[in-house]
Parts: C-alpha cells; structure tokens; sequence
C-alpha cells in the first residue's frame, strides 16, 4: 500500500453505563462477524479501531478514495446481517449527549496535529 494516502475520520458514541452491558459489547467486538468485517472493507475501508474509556467509544476508520459515508449507509441499508449487527449493537448503545435521537456514531472534528 506504499504511495496510497488513506483518509482518516474519527467518531464517537456511547454505551449504556452499565459494566455488563459494555462486558458484552467488548466481546461481541472480539468475534466480530465476518460478514460484518466484509462489508466494512467492502465499503473501501481500510483499517478500523475501536476504544473505549469508561462507557464512551472511539473510532478511528482510514479508508481509500473509494469510501463515502452515503455509499456505505447505501451498502447496509442492503445487507440483512449488518442491519442485524447493527440492531444487536443498539441495544448496548446510546447517542451522544447532545444529538439527535437514534443518532450512532458521531463525526469528529480534529482540532490539534502535532505535524501541522
């Protein structure tokens, strides 16, 4: 991949606060379906990483010139087992404070870079 400049985008979201709810989402993290990690890829996703700290979430995503947020929403409104995945995961999650309701992942704005 040498010579190839991914784009990186950060995103946060909630868990419910409660330790067995976050247990569980950490392990269905863990084994992640494949058809779940397909469709990511699929989407001109590159690398994925999740965080958490307490009950708050961090994604940090590096895609190719393919990816596009509409494109990949249009992706999974079509595949059953993402909107599976996704309906699971909803059910451990919750939307930022300060958004619109049933609002997921949360773009973030970068604000500092060593480099710049």
């Amino acid at each position: 991949m040498s010579g190839i400049k991914l784009k990186k985008y950060c995103l946060a979201l909630d868990l419910k606060d409660d330790p067995k709810i976050i247990d569980s989402y950490k392990t269905y993290h863990q084994n992640v379906w494949p058809e779940i990690n397909k469709s990511i890829k699929d989407s001109g996703i590159k690398e994925a990483e999740i965080y958490l700290t307490g009950n708050r979430l961090f994604m940090i995503i590096e895609t190719d010139d393919s990816f596009s947020f509409e494109k990949k929403e249009k992706l999974d409104a079509k595949n059953n087992k993402v909107q599976q995945w996704e309906k699971l995961m909803w059910t451990f999650q919750k939307g930022l404070p300060n958004t619109k309701k049933g609002t997921k992942w949360v773009l973030m704005d970068r604000i500092y870079n060593l480099n710049k």
